[in-house]
């Protein structure tokens, strides 16, 4: 086994859109996004946000289905998912999103015995739904407390790389051993001189997954065009 695991971020990441978002703007009644909007400004976190929007959504399971059907991903992540098993090296999804979405949206792609952590969403009555935080953190203000995640699989696993694009992986990329970065993610690291490597797709990702496993790739810091090796890869 390697002594690596990753953890991937969902919305954005691996889906080409937010699937919470795509929901809310089809099934979200009145008053979602004044919520997102105090979420912007900072005003309330994400564990609140959630709870408050998800219990606005209006629709029955069949009609979520049907919408969640029609999410794309991004392809490569499939060859890329395949790729850290024949490596020997865990894959987890772990999402400040909704989990019943992240499942049924990879199991069109075969890739529904990929572990899941995130919210848990529950239905309440026909139309109505819920959240459920099982790994909400006490001081945090996420859903998923991704860097209390990052904590625990280091018990297992020496190094930890973290696959994201947005603001819900910048405290857990601070906590982690590399990044690959997508979109927001990268001016973050960037920014807080955390290792990282930038890439647009999971195709980057698949290209770079055997130099990960043997030790030998360069990482950025401060400045990304002088950014030093990685030391101590593998």
């Amino acid at each position: 086994m390697s002594q690596w695991t990753i953890l991937c971020d969902f919305d954005g990441t691996i889906s080409v859109e937010d699937i919470t978002d795509s929901l809310l703007e089809r099934f979200g009644q009145p008053g979602w996004q004044e919520i997102e909007q105090a979420w912007k400004r900072g005003e309330i976190g994400s564990h609140d946000c959630m709870a408050q929007q998800v219990a606005l959504l209006d629709a029955s399971r069949e009609e979520l289905d049907a919408h969640l059907d029609s999410m794309s991903i991004d392809r490569a992540f499939v060859h890329f998912a395949a790729a850290a098993r024949e490596h020997g090296v865990p894959l987890a999804i772990v999402s400040d999103g909704l989990d019943y979405a992240i499942r049924r949206i990879l199991g069109h792609y075969g890739l529904a015995d990929l572990p899941i952590i995130a919210n848990r969403l529950q239905a309440s009555g026909e139309r109505g739904w819920q959240l459920d935080f099982p790994y909400g953190s006490p001081g945090c203000r996420s859903g998923n407390c991704k860097c209390s995640c990052a904590a625990r699989v280091r018990g297992e696993h020496p190094r930890v790389l973290l696959i994201g694009d947005g603001a819900s992986d910048f405290c857990v990329a601070g906590e982690v051993d590399l990044v690959f970065a997508k979109h927001r993610l990268i001016e973050h690291c960037r920014s807080a001189g955390i290792p990282y490597v930038p890439i647009t797709s999971f195709a980057d990702a698949l290209d770079l997954l055997p130099t990960l496993v043997a030790g030998e790739l360069a990482a950025h810091g401060q400045e990304a065009a002088s950014a030093p090796p990685l030391q101590q890869v593998a």
